[in-house]
């Protein structure tokens, strides 16, 4: 599965950004997708999962403010994030596990005035 992540960017804080990451096939029968963030200096932390049966999980540091969603007949997981803080400055990238983990190539996400 080859992962293709966009709408990352620079916002100012309590901002909103609404990241995609558009798989090149179904993804209906993908177990769990999440999206993880990487910020510099520090360790890849799961920020957001969704499984195939619609439940999710947050980081709680981003619960109440992001929204994870995947739409299977576009075949594209979605990550909704508003009141964004400088503390949510990382390269954003999309995971899919099956069998196996796939990434993206990621998608930076700047929050600063």
């Amino acid at each position: 599965v080859q992962l293709v992540e966009s709408g990352g960017g620079l916002v100012q804080p309590g901002g909103s950004l609404r990241l995609s990451c558009a798989a090149s096939r179904s993804i209906f029968s993908i177990y769990r997708m999440g999206w993880y963030r990487q910020a510099p200096g520090k360790q890849r932390e799961l920020v957001a999962a969704v499984i195939s049966a619609g439940s999710t999980n947050y980081a709680d540091s981003v619960k109440g403010r992001f929204t994870i969603s995947r739409d299977n007949a576009k075949n594209t997981l979605y990550l909704q994030m508003n009141s964004l803080k400088p503390e949510d400055t990382a390269v954003y990238y999309c995971n899919a596990y099956t069998s196996a983990n796939y990434w993206g190539q990621g998608t930076q996400v700047t929050v600063s005035s």
